[in-house]
């Protein structure tokens, strides 16, 4: 079930009147939205759908969150598809959190105020490129305070016609596309400035510019082979809720083309694949701000490393080697190929991959 079908499934059966019981389907259809989903967000993104608690909602919807940015809809940034109280329309938007604020500013006017001028200030701190073709405010046609906090919260949205709906391919790139946008939108959040004027509690600019790139990476320097291997076994990793989704998502996939995959006790590997004798090194890394150079540089070393200390200088022999991605990396996969490493990513439509993974029989030849 893609994303075409559901919103247009709730579209369809959504009555207020029939509750929130299990058994009314498009509640059901709402709550199944997270497994149903589970494969063509974009990597370690989760869904949730949401039809009312305690009485139906007038505009439901669906959150779809980065665990990196927030889980709560009450607070920070996440997306949503919000439908209209008709539902005529789902709007796709990148949504602020607006429940959290209700104990300071009401939830009236005060509240949609300060909402309208966070969202004006965010979006002068985001890449124009990516702003691009994006409306500021959906329109949900309903009078409720909660759903007009909604329109006056949203950074950027994009609005469908439940009667006459994109394709399935349209609605994945915009989401992927919102995704993006969606995490150089929560690092400027961080940097907000609110001031207290005439008018109210109102978001007035930024502590310091937004960040508009990545810092350098910082480098670990062993003195030998087991001042390395003593690291890599010591140190805490931390372990991302995306970074365990991509790992997971792809070891789904790939165990029915004839791969084993591997990961317990594997530390400080993050996959194995095996398959006839042959052992594959994986190196998982999650995209940011669809900026690839830092995964790219992480995954390379990474598994050079591995690959030296932990096979070569045991005894072992030479694993092949894939970097493991959650989007296209694009001029990288070839730079990757010619060092003998291949990639795949995952794409709005399933999975990816250069030339070699495509000839180990890991991705199909797009």
């Amino acid at each position: 079930m893609g994303i075409c079908d559901l919103l247009l499934d709730v579209a369809s059966t959504y009555d207020q009147g029939q509750g929130t019981a299990t058994g009314v389907h498009a509640q059901d259809r709402l709550r199944a939205t997270g497994n149903e989903w589970a494969d063509l967000l974009p990597g370690g993104f989760e869904a949730e759908g949401n039809g009312g608690s305690g009485g139906a909602s007038q505009t439901p919807w669906i959150g779809v969150y980065d665990p990196a940015v927030t889980r709560d809809p009450k607070k920070g940034l996440y997306l949503a598809y919000i439908f209209a109280a008709d539902l005529s329309t789902v709007s796709l938007t990148l949504q602020q959190g607006v429940t959290s604020l209700k104990n300071t500013l009401g939830e009236g006017e005060k509240r949609r105020s300060y909402l309208r001028s966070r969202a004006e200030t965010l979006r002068t701190g985001l890449p124009p490129s990516l702003l691009a073709g994006w409306e500021e405010q959906p329109l949900f046609r309903c009078k409720l305070s909660r759903a007009l906090s909604y329109e006056a919260g949203s950074v950027a949205a994009r609005t469908y016609n439940t009667a006459d709906m994109p394709t399935e391919s349209s609605l994945r790139r915009d989401l992927w596309h919102l995704a993006e946008l969606l995490q150089h939108a929560a690092s400027a959040e961080r940097l907000l400035k609110d001031e207290e004027t005439t008018n109210g509690l109102r978001t007035t600019g930024f502590v310091s510019d937004p960040p508009t790139g990545f810092t350098g990476l910082d480098g670990f320097r062993p003195k030998d082979g087991r001042d390395y291997v003593a690291h890599i076994a010591q140190r805490t990793v931390t372990v991302t809720r995306d970074h365990e989704n991509l790992i997971d998502g792809f070891g789904r996939y790939i165990e029915p083309r004839g791969f084993v995959p591997i990961t317990e006790k594997m530390h400080p590997k993050d996959l194995v694949l095996r398959r006839g004798g042959v052992e594959w090194l994986v190196e998982a890394k999650t995209v940011k701000k669809g900026n690839p150079t830092k995964a790219v540089r992480e995954a390379l070393s990474q598994l050079f490393e591995y690959r030296h200390f932990l096979y070569v200088q045991q005894g072992q022999p030479k694993p092949h080697l894939l970097g493991l991605f959650t989007e296209d990396i694009e001029v990288y996969a070839p730079y990757l190929e010619e060092r003998g490493i291949a990639s795949v990513w995952k794409t709005v439509d399933g999975w990816a991959g250069s030339p070699r993974a495509v000839e180990w029989g890991m991705v199909d030849m797009q």
